[in-house]
């Protein structure tokens, strides 16, 4: 995050980015476009998208088919073999693509809106203000994450893939609220935010007609990394039976593949294909956030990484 705090000025890339919304994310999309391993991992994002909304039109059979014999393994009629309830794995793992992938990104949505709201109130306020959102945040820091997400999943009502957005959603905000604090207090004393402030704008307008198009590549690189953090918290909560057993996703597949000694009784797929989906959707967000690196800082070096 190092490279993410650095301002973003003296570039005419950057400087592009406050002329409107439109430019700004055509703008975005050619730097990312430009750096090989941010375009990577646009392409392997883009793929993981698109399995997400065709996935069951796609699926040879349907996900909650038991017709089939049980653990079978890889074979020209199954690609991936079927599971110990006799489900087609590769049905499975399409359907189960578009859930994993929404839930990662909207954890990441929700963990986002709220670090913005707090790192950018906190930042831009002064005084009590200031101290007690940054109080709030170095509680959400310090607090243990993992069992804090394990007891709320345990007792929390019903179970799905709802309940763990909601549950990891509000309590992965911190780490962004704090970076984008900093770059905040950093961004306030500038001139044009004084012009600003001479004009008579209010506060919520100077933050987002001037400080946030100056930010936004830190905000999505924060999205990115709070997308990862849901995917990876999800799967681990639906890896340990917290999930909605009977929904399909890359965690429950896992669980399931767990229970049933899927390794031991020679269904290797079932679990490489979804350990492998998590593997490369998590690896294609580190990819773009290269590209966002570049963008925040242009000094990082030129478009062909």
């Amino acid at each position: 995050m190092q490279n993410l705090m650095t301002e973003p000025e003296g570039t005419s890339e950057v400087s592009d980015l406050s002329k409107g919304h439109s430019s700004t994310w055509r703008t975005y999309f050619n730097i990312l476009w430009s750096n090989r391993k941010s375009r990577v991992g646009l392409i392997v994002f883009s793929t993981f998208i698109l399995i997400s909304i065709f996935g069951q039109l796609i699926a040879p059979y349907s996900a909650s088919n038991t017709s089939f014999p049980t653990m079978m393994g890889p074979s020209l009629q199954h690609l991936l073999g079927t599971t110990q309830e006799g489900q087609d794995v590769l049905s499975q793992l399409l359907v189960g693509t578009g859930i994993s992938v929404i839930t990662a990104l909207a954890t990441g949505l929700i963990a986002t809106l709220i670090a913005v709201f707090i790192g950018f109130l906190s930042g831009y306020s002064q005084g009590a203000g200031d101290d007690g959102l940054s109080f709030l945040t170095n509680v959400f820091l310090v607090l243990p994450a993992l069992p804090l997400l394990i007891v709320l999943a345990s007792y929390a009502p019903g179970r799905g893939s709802t309940l763990i957005i909601i549950i990891v959603g509000l309590t992965g905000w911190p780490w962004g609220a704090r970076v984008l604090r900093a770059q905040v207090k950093s961004l306030r004393t500038r001139d044009y935010v004084l012009a600003a402030k001479l004009a008579g704008d209010s506060t919520m307008r100077i933050l987002m007609r001037e400080i946030l198009p100056n930010m936004l590549s830190l905000v999505m690189a924060g999205f990115l990394g709070a997308s990862q953090y849901g995917l990876l918290t999800s799967v681990g909560l639906e890896f340990l039976g917290l999930g909605n057993p009977n929904q399909a996703s890359w965690g429950t597949m896992l669980y399931w593949a767990q229970n049933a000694s899927a390794l031991l009784s020679g269904q290797w797929a079932w679990i490489l294909a979804p350990g492998l989906c998590i593997a490369l959707f998590g690896m294609s967000m580190v990819l773009i956030n290269f590209g966002f690196d570049r963008i925040a800082n242009p000094r990082l070096g030129g478009a062909e990484e």
